[in-house]
C-alpha cells in the first residue's frame, strides 16, 4: 500500500511514541513566547520555554507533527513558491525532542533507523552534513550508520541552526537525499545541485541561546530538536521529485484546476499559478482556523497578502471568483485526518475568504485600471505605488509583481519615502481623483451621515451608483440607517426603493473611514445618482444583531469576572443568531466557569438595566473605566456604551435599549484557536431558545431509549457503561482461557519444536501474548502472523531461552508485508505491515528462518 501523507505522519509519531516520547498535538500557528517569530515556523517553537530553561516540562521526550508557516522574516519562501520543487509556505514539521535527556548518539540512531528501516529509504542515497567544528557528530554517523566519510561533509553557517536573530541555536547535522543525476550535478549537499540533494532531516544539537547583542550563552541543559519535513520525505516515498507531485498537493491542485477551468500540465505559467493557489490554500486556511484575521497589521497583513496572492494567481489561471472558499473546503477534507479541528472552523474560514476574495477582485480591477492610466513609459513612480497602496488597498507586493510582468520599473525608494512621510505626519502625496470610489465620495461630499442608532428607515439622496457585475451595484448616499461592518458586527441588509427601481441590500461596509457603501442587487428598474430613495434596514435582523452585540459586551465582562482581569477581546463576530468571542487565556474554560459566566449574564439580563450611550473624550472615557481594544483606531471623541451596571466599552455598534431585550445568552462551544487564545461561541435571544429546545428534545429521546426519566439519564448511562465494562472483563477472561487452550494445541502440533501459524483478528499485543503462551508450553520458537482488521498485519517472533536474532527474523518477515520491525530484545520481537496479501510469504520466511 503506497505511503501517503497521513500514513507517514502516523508512522513517525508511532515510532517515537514507542520509544517513550510523549505524543503531543500540533500547537497553533500563533506562538505565545515573546522571543518567537511572527508565526510558528519550526517544530521547536511551541517548546521555546523549555529549550530556554524558563519552564520545566512534565516530560523529557516529546514528539509532534507541527503545522508551520514560513512567509516572513529569515525563513521566507513565498517568492519561490510554485517555481521551486521543494519550497512551501505551509508545511508539516515532524519532530522528536529531548530536554536534557538523550543527545547526539541517540538522536542519530533514531533518525537513521526510522529513515532506512521503517521507511525503507536506500541508505546509499543518503548524505550527511555536520558543522565544521563538530567532529563528534561525524564520527557518530560513521560508527552508528556506517556512512562513509566521503558522504559526510562539514559545513559552516548552514550547519548552525538558528530560529531567528535571537533565541535557541546550536550546531546541526542534516540528512540529504540524492534525488538523481538528472536533477543536477554531483558533489553532495556542499557542492551539488540544490534540487538533486534535498534536506529531509535536521538534527539540531541545541546548546546556546543567542542574545540581542549577537553573543552566545550556554543553555541550562543541552537538548535535541529534530525537524523532519513531511513534504520533503513524501516525494521520495512516492517516487517523485517535487513536493507538488505528492498525494496532498495533487489533490489540491486538482481542485484548483477544476475551479479555474484550466488543465494542469498544459502551460508552465498557468501551472505555476495553480501550484501557488494549492500551496497558499493550506496557509490561509490554517491561519484563519487559528484565529488570524485579515488586516493591515502584522499577522493580519501577512495573511491578507497570502489570500490576495492566491486570488491573483487563481485569476491568472483563468478563474474569476469563488475559488478560495472552495480551496479551503478541499484543505479541510484533505488534511482533516491529521487536523480534525479544521472541521469545526471551516464554515467561518470560507465566509472570510469569500468576503476577502470579493473585495480583492474589486481592488484588483480598480488597481489594474489605475496602473494602466497612471504608469509612465519609464515605469511606476513611488507616488503612484503609494496611492495604490494607501488609498485603494492595492498591496505593494502586487504592484511589484504586475510591474515585473509588464517590464516596468518600480520606484521602490520613492514608495518607501512616501510611506515614511505617511508615518511621520499628514499625507503629502497628492490624491488622484478616480470615479466610483469611496475616496472620491469623501472628497466631494464628505462623510456619510449615519442614522442607524435612532431609526431603521430613512430617505436619502444617492451620491454615486457604480455597477459591478451580474446586476449588482455599489450605492453611496448622503445619509443611511444601514450599519457598515465593523467592530465585529456584520453589515446590515435590507431594501432600497427609488422612483425608477429598487434593490436588495446584500451587505454594508465602509471602504474608507466615514463613508458607507451599500452592496445592492438591483431587482427592478434602475437606481440613479441624484435620486431620493427609501433605505429600509431588515428590522428583525437588526434587532437580533443588537441582542448579539450587547450580549458580546456582557460576555466580555463576565469572562473578566470569572476567568481573570487579563482577559481581553482578540476578535469577535456579531451575527444575528450567534456570536463568537476570541480572548487571551492560557487554558480551556472549565464547565463550572462556563456555567458561572452564563449565570452572571443571566442575572444582568433579568435586572433589565438600561444600556446608556454617551460620547466623551478618549482619555476621559479610559479614565472612567471604558475598555478599548488593541489595534482599534479611536478619534479624539469616542462613543461609550455602558451595558448595565458593570460593562463599559468604547464601541460604535448597535445595541439594545435595555438588557432584558437580549433574552438569553447560551454558550455552545469553547475551543482553542492558537497558543493562549480561546474562542467562545454562543447563541443569543430566540436562537438560544431554539438551542435549548433542541437539547431538551435530545434529552427526552435519550430518556426514552434508556427507559427512564430525563433526570435519570446520567444514571442510566452509567449503568450501561458498567454493564459494558463487565462484559469486557468477561470477554478478556474467556479470551485468556481460549488462548491457553489454543497455545497448548499449537504446542502439541509443533514440528521440530517450532510453531509457525496464521492468527487473524489479533493486534500486536494480543499476538505477542499468545506467542508467549505457546513458548511457555515448551516449544523452542514461535512465529505468528495475522491481520487484526483485514487492512494491516501484525507479526510476533518469540525464541526460547538461549535463542537470539528475533528482531532480525521479524524484520525479514515484515518486509513481505510492507513493514518493518525494531527492538533490542534478542528473544522477542513484534512487527507490523500494510500488505495483507503478503501474509503467506511472511509465514514462509518464518518457517525457513526458525527451522
Amino acid at each position: 500500500m503506497p505511503m501517503t501523507a497521513d500514513r507517514l505522519r502516523s508512522a513517525f509519531l508511532d515510532y517515537f511514541t514507542a520509544r517513550a516520547h510523549e505524543r503531543r498535538s500540533s500547537a497553533g500557528l500563533i506562538p505565545a513566547h515573546a522571543a518567537a517569530p511572527l508565526f510558528v515556523n519550526a517544530g521547536m517553537v511551541p517548546f521555546l520555554p523549555y529549550f530556554l530553561g524558563e519552564e520545566r516540562p512534565g516530560f523529557t521526550r516529546v514528539t509532534t507533527a507541527q503545522k508551520c508557516v514560513r512567509v516572513r522574516g529569515k525563513h521566507d519562501d513565498i517568492d519561490v513558491i510554485g517555481i521551486s520543487r521543494r519550497h512551501l509556505t505551509f508545511f508539516e514539521m515532524l519532530g522528536n525532542f529531548s530536554f536534557g535527556d538523550y543527545f547526539k548518539r541517540t538522536a542519530i540512531e533514531y533518525g537513521w533507523d526510522f529513515l532506512t528501516e521503517v521507511l525503507g529509504i536506500d541508505p546509499d542515497r543518503l548524505w550527511v552534513t555536520v558543522h565544521e567544528s563538530d567532529g563528534e557528530a561525524a564520527e557518530l554517523w560513521r560508527e552508528i550508520a556506517g556512512v562513509p566519510f566521503a558522504r559526510i561533509q562539514r559545513l559552516t553557517g548552514d550547519n548552525f541552526w538558528e530560529m531567528g536573530p535571537t533565541g535557541p541555536c546550536g550546531p546541526s547535522s542534516e540528512i540529504f537525499y540524492d534525488m538523481g543525476a538528472e536533477l543536477g550535478p554531483d558533489g553532495g549537499p556542499a557542492h551539488g545541485g540544490e534540487d538533486r540533494f534535498v534536506e529531509i532531516w535536521n538534527l539540531v544539537f541545541m546548546t546556546y541561546n543567542r542574545l540581542e547583542d549577537g553573543s552566545l550563552r550556554p543553555l541550562p541543559q543541552v537538548n535535541i530538536d529534530t525537524g523532519a519535513g513531511l513534504e520533503r520525505i513524501l516525494p521520495i516515498l512516492q517516487g517523485t521529485s517535487s513536493v507538488f507531485e505528492t498525494d496532498v498537493a495533487q489533490r489540491l491542485i486538482s481542485v484548483a484546476e477544476e475551479a479555474c477551468g484550466r488543465p494542469y500540465g498544459m502551460d508552465e505559467g498557468r501551472d505555476v499559478s495553480l501550484r501557488i493557489v494549492a500551496d497558499h490554500a493550506r496557509s490561509m486556511t490554517f491561519l484563519l482556523a487559528d484565529g488570524v484575521v485579515p488586516s493591515n497589521g502584522e499577522r493580519g497583513y501577512v495573511l491578507r497578502r497570502i489570500i490576495r496572492r492566491a486570488a491573483l494567481h487563481a485569476r491568472r489561471a483563468g478563474a474569476r471568483s469563488g475559488v478560495l472558499p472552495r480551496m479551503a473546503g478541499a484543505v479541510a477534507q484533505v488534511m482533516g485526518q491529521g487536523y480534525p479541528e479544521l472541521a469545526g472552523t471551516i464554515e467561518q474560514v470560507q465566509e472570510t475568504l469569500e468576503r476577502e476574495e470579493h473585495r480583492f477582485h474589486e481592488t484588483l480591477t480598480q488597481g489594474l485600471g489605475l496602473l494602466d492610466g497612471l504608469a509612465g513609459r519609464e515605469g511606476i513612480s513611488g507616488e503612484v505605488a503609494f496611492l495604490l497602496h494607501d488609498t485603494h488597498g492595492f498591496p505593494i507586493e502586487l504592484t511589484r509583481e504586475v510591474a515585473a510582468e509588464r517590464g516596468l520599473a518600480l520606484d521602490e525608494d520613492g514608495f518607501a519615502a512616501a510611506m515614511e512621510r505617511r508615518r511621520a505626519g499628514p499625507r503629502v502625496v497628492k490624491a488622484v481623483t478616480t470615479s466610483g470610489t469611496g475616496r472620491e465620495v469623501l472628497d466631494e461630499s464628505g462623510t456619510t451621515e449615519f442614522l442607524g442608532y435612532e431609526v431603521t428607515e430613512a430617505d436619502a439622496t444617492l451620491l454615486r451608483v457604480t455597477a459591478t457585475e451580474r446586476g449588482r451595484a455599489e450605492l453611496y448616499a448622503d445619509a443611511t440607517p444601514f450599519y457598515p461592518e465593523g467592530g465585529g458586527q456584520i453589515g446590515d441588509t435590507g431594501q432600497v426603493r427609488g422612483p425608477t427601481g429598487q434593490g436588495r441590500v446584500l451587505d454594508t461596509d465602509a471602504p474608507v473611514p466615514g463613508v458607507i457603501r451599500h452592496l445592492v442587487e438591483v431587482e427592478e428598474g434602475t437606481l440613479e445618482p441624484g435620486q431620493r430613495v427609501r433605505l429600509e434596514v431588515d428590522r428583525d435582523r437588526r434587532a437580533a444583531l443588537r441582542r448579539s452585540h450587547t450580549g458580546t459586551h456582557l460576555l466580555h465582562w463576565a469572562l473578566n469576572k470569572v476567568v481573570g482581569g487579563h482577559v481581553r477581546q482578540q476578535g469577535s463576530l456579531v451575527a444575528p443568531d450567534h456570536l463568537r468571542f476570541d480572548f487571551n487565556h492560557h487554558a480551556p474554560l472549565t464547565d463550572d466557569q462556563i456555567h458561572e459566566v452564563e449565570a452572571l449574564i443571566a442575572a444582568e439580563v433579568l435586572g433589565n438595566h438600561p444600556v446608556e450611550v454617551t460620547r466623551a473624550g478618549y482619555d476621559e472615557a479610559r479614565r472612567a473605566g471604558a475598555i478599548s481594544f488593541f489595534g482599534e483606531k479611536y478619534g479624539d471623541v469616542v462613543r461609550v456604551v455602558k451595558a448595565g451596571e458593570h460593562s463599559m466599552e468604547l464601541c460604535g455598534g448597535t445595541h439594545v435599549s435595555r438588557l432584558g431585550d437580549i433574552g438569553q445568552v447560551l454558550i455552545t462551544a469553547e475551543s482553542s484557536i492558537g497558543a493562549n487564545l480561546r474562542r467562545v461561541e454562543a447563541r443569543v435571544g430566540l436562537a438560544a431558545f431554539e438551542e435549548v429546545r433542541g437539547q431538551r428534545a435530545l434529552l427526552r429521546t435519550a430518556a426514552r431509549l434508556l427507559k427512564s426519566e430525563p433526570g435519570e439519564v446520567p444514571d442510566g448511562i452509567e449503568r450501561l457503561r458498567e454493564s459494558a465494562r463487565g462484559a469486557e472483563r468477561e470477554r478478556r477472561r474467556l479470551a485468556a482461557e481460549l488462548d491457553g487452550e489454543l497455545a497448548a494445541a499449537m504446542a502439541r502440533g509443533a514440528e521440530g519444536g517450532v510453531v509457525v501459524r496464521r492468527c487473524d483478528g489479533r493486534d500486536q499485543a494480543a499476538l505477542r501474548h499468545l506467542a508467549g503462551e505457546v513458548l511457555a508450553a515448551g516449544v523452542r520458537a514461535v512465529g505468528l502472523v495475522g491481520s487484526p482488521d483485514g487492512r494491516t498485519v501484525a507479526l510476533s517472533v518469540d525464541l526460547a531461552e538461549g535463542g537470539s536474532g528475533a528482531p532480525e527474523i521479524a524484520r525479514r518477515a515484515a518486509g513481505a508485508v510492507g513493514g518493518g520491525a525494531g527492538g533490542k530484545d534478542p528473544r522477542r520481537a513484534v512487527a507490523g505491515g500494510r500488505d495483507v496479501s503478503g501474509v503467506e510469504r511472511a509465514l514462509a520466511i518464518l518457517r525457513e528462518e526458525l527451522a
